[in-house]
């Protein structure tokens, strides 16, 4: 890859009283770390939370955005089950099925700062998507 492509990155984008989350990178996998990021990103700033336990993920459906939709709620369960922030992911992708390993630590309020609680990952606005710049996109609202 060259040293002009496009960075991964995470973004929030405005949608009525809940949030939009959105990763963007150059694969699939990327895009769904960077989506991860931009849930915890909802409750604290990612660079607070250590990534100190890790926690194991699986998930499995045909369309890349219902996928999305699943592992980001299991993110969410796991947070609410586990009271875990998670700063670091890694996800693996193949045929419909997702493997991912989240890092993270227990909610210190302290530090952490946690802004709202998410509910969870919803269709609206749901997308999966390669770009025209050649990123991959992996986006959706999410109940707060």
């Amino acid at each position: 890859m060259s040293s002009s492509a496009p960075a991964s990155r995470w973004e929030h984008f405005h949608h009525g009283a809940d949030i939009g989350v959105r990763g963007l990178g150059p694969t699939l996998a990327a895009a769904f770390e960077q989506a991860g990021l931009a849930l915890t990103a909802v409750v604290t700033e990612p660079a607070r939370v250590a990534p100190k336990e890790p926690v194991e993920l699986a998930c499995e459906s045909a369309d890349p955005e219902l996928l999305l939709v699943d592992f980001l709620n299991a993110l969410v369960y796991e947070m609410a089950t586990r009271r875990l922030l998670f700063g670091r992911f890694e996800v693996r992708l193949d045929a419909g099925r997702l493997a991912a390993r989240a890092w993270g630590e227990p909610v210190d309020v302290a530090r952490h700062e946690p802004a709202v609680e998410v509910k969870g990952a919803t269709l609206t606005a749901l997308r999966v998507a390669r770009q025209a710049d050649g990123l991959w996109l992996a986006q959706c609202v999410v109940d707060v």
